[in-house]
């Protein structure tokens, strides 16, 4: 199924006030990411540590009308009329098998692990 994508940027103090319109708005899902790349490692049990700078992502089905989401969005106080933002189609992937593409087998002491065959 495919996807459409849209992306804001924001301070981590509005990033979850900004989640709630999106998903308000009619977003499936939200990712928040940092927008210079930088992990956060540990997070305390039920925290959500955010970045200075962050992408706050909405996922809405392919049948979205974007138009709609976006007069909704510039409602909101945080954003008004001409907000930036990037809207996004993303392919239809087998999003399930996707990842592994990406990882190879790792040698970690004398044994070796293919992490292909842990799915």
């Amino acid at each position: 199924m495919p996807w459409i994508q849209l992306k804001l940027n924001t301070t981590g103090a509005n990033a979850e006030e900004l989640s709630d319109a999106l998903m308000e708005a009619g977003a499936v899902s939200i990712t928040f990411q940092d927008t210079h790349d930088t992990p956060v490692f540990e997070p305390l049990p039920g925290e959500t540590r955010l970045w200075g700078d962050t992408d706050v992502i909405g996922l809405f089905d392919a049948e979205t009308d974007m138009k709609d989401v976006v007069a909704i969005l510039e409602q909101h106080p945080l954003l008004g009329a001409g907000f930036a933002h990037k809207i996004e189609q993303l392919e239809d992937k087998d999003w399930e098998r996707e990842w592994m593409d990406n990882f190879h087998p790792m040698r970690f002491w004398r044994a070796s692990v293919d992490l292909s065959q842990l799915a």
